[in-house]
């Protein structure tokens, strides 16, 4: 006859066995692990700017710059990088952003 602590001891040691991998699985995503870089350059050395609110990348170009600026513009505020915005502000203007898609470059 087996002691009580011993079905403790093996089913503690079989929960860890089947828990173990899915651990492990959620820690190599760090894509989503909320600290993504706010601004890095990519492989072919183009700024990329990462939203965190709709948790995509956006390629700062002359298209991007032309959106903000128009942005800006139609918000009457003078010219501010979007780095040195607070968060807030960074919130509004990619929520717009999406609200205003890019058709002719496939965005």
């Amino acid at each position: 006859m087996r002691r009580p602590y011993q079905y403790l001891f093996s089913s503690l040691v079989l929960t860890t066995a089947l828990a173990a991998p899915s651990a492990m699985n959620a820690a190599s995503k760090p894509q989503d692990n909320g600290r993504q870089e706010e601004n890095h350059r990519d492989d072919k050395d183009r700024n990329r700017v990462y939203d965190r609110y709709h948790k995509d990348y956006h390629n700062w170009d002359d298209h991007e710059d032309r959106a903000y600026r128009g942005y800006l513009e139609e918000r009457h505020r003078d010219y501010r990088p979007l780095a040195e915005l607070k968060q807030k502000e960074q919130r509004a203007y990619w929520s717009w952003r999406h609200s205003h898609p890019d058709h002719d470059n496939g965005r």
